[in-house]
């Protein structure tokens, strides 16, 4: 099990403000599907772990179950607790949860979980899970099939770091196979697929790219040269473009 954290995740701490405003939150259809899942009601407990700014976060309030936040960055905690002020947020990472054994109905990750050191957070998560409590995993990926994203990729490929090469299908199936098999802790996975689209100006284009952990790391020459190739691409399709998504989601369940 891989127990790499990629360094640029502390990337985001320059651009909190940035992918609050940026990015989207997740499909209403696998919202609902990780609700139903891991039982979300009023009198449940559930952790969210990378919260970030809370994209999922606020789905997960409006359940009415108790939803606490964990997000170690301070400027994304900050955007955390201003956009879901329901939430009990707590400055920590996912190795290391301050809470104790036993004590969750279910936990969560949106766009997050590939950041967590895995042999540390997999068992960590596990031990303030309840027996059977479900864990759900969330990502918006960039839909590869569609011609945009893939001229969005090309763009990109000076900044990937090694070993971030690629979007595109088959995330959960990774974590499936790399993050759990080696585990005896979770059991029952189910996943869940869905595409949706979002009509974006130039603008909103450069700002959702630039929320990108790797390209807020890179040199600003660089940033502004690709901020500009995105915008000039924005004017071939008469200034918005659909930017469409993959999202894909994975349930486990705690061994009983």
């Amino acid at each position: 099990m891989s127990g790499l954290q990629h360094p640029d995740s502390r990337s985001f701490e320059q651009v909190a403000d940035l992918y609050e405003r940026a990015r989207p939150g997740y499909p209403e259809e696998i919202v609902a599907w990780l609700v139903e899942r891991l039982d979300l009601r009023r009198g449940r407990t559930v952790l969210d772990l990378g919260a970030g700014t809370g994209k999922l976060t606020r789905a997960l309030v409006a359940t009415g179950a108790e939803v606490i936040a964990l997000e170690p960055g301070d400027e994304m905690r900050a955007q955390l607790q201003r956009a879901v002020p329901e939430a009990r947020v707590l400055a920590a990472g996912a190795e290391a949860i301050p809470l104790p054994d036993d004590s969750l109905d279910a936990a969560t990750a949106g766009q997050s979980f590939h950041w967590f050191r895995l042999d540390e957070a997999v068992p960590e998560v596990d031990r303030v899970l309840r027996p059977g409590a479900g864990l759900g995993l969330v990502w918006n990926m960039r839909d590869q099939d569609d011609e945009l994203q893939r001229e969005i990729t090309e763009l990109l490929a000076p900044f990937v770091p090694p070993g971030r090469e690629g979007e595109g299908p088959g995330v959960t199936e990774f974590f499936r196979r790399e993050a759990f098999a080696e585990s005896p802790l979770f059991e029952r996975f189910e996943e869940r697929e869905a595409r949706f689209a979002e009509e974006l100006d130039a603008e909103m284009l450069v700002g959702r790219i630039s929320s990108i952990s790797f390209v807020a790391a890179a040199a600003g020459e660089e940033r502004a040269r690709l901020q500009e190739a995105l915008r000039e691409l924005a004017a071939t399709r008469g200034g918005r473009v659909d930017f469409r998504y993959l999202t894909e989601a994975l349930v486990t369940f705690s061994v009983a």
